[in-house]
């Protein structure tokens, strides 16, 4: 037997609850909305290769960062949007994009899932 199609509210809702699910297991109690996408910052390099020790001030702004809650997708400016990234991914984020903001004395930025460059394996 067939099974029926999801419509776009009935995959909207199924996102939602595993993404609610997902913010709650990883302690962080913020939820994306639409395609935002919320990450955290791996730690920069401190060292150069030839041993170096840089100060927090000449240290670049780390690209890699590592997914900690994803927004429900769904149709954003008239567009289906399927969210390609997962809680625990590692991604590649172009310089200088996103939101940051501070919760609970952590810092995370949220951004567009468009931001994202690539997911790191």
């Amino acid at each position: 037997m067939a099974r029926p199609k999801k419509t776009t509210e009935t995959a909207a809702k199924t996102t939602e609850k595993k993404t609610a699910k997902a913010a709650a297991v990883s302690g962080l109690n913020i939820k994306p909305l639409a395609d935002r996408v919320v990450i955290k910052f791996l730690e920069a390099e401190e060292t150069t290769k030839g041993g170096i020790i840089l100060t927090s001030s000449a240290q670049e702004k780390p690209q890699v960062a590592e997914v900690c809650a994803v927004g429900p997708g769904g149709v954003v400016d008239g567009k289906e949007i399927k969210m390609e990234v997962k809680l625990g991914d590692k991604v590649l984020i172009s310089k200088y994009s996103g939101t940051e903001v501070k919760l609970e004395g952590e810092k995370y930025t949220i951004v567009r899932q468009s931001d994202i460059l690539a997911i790191v394996e």
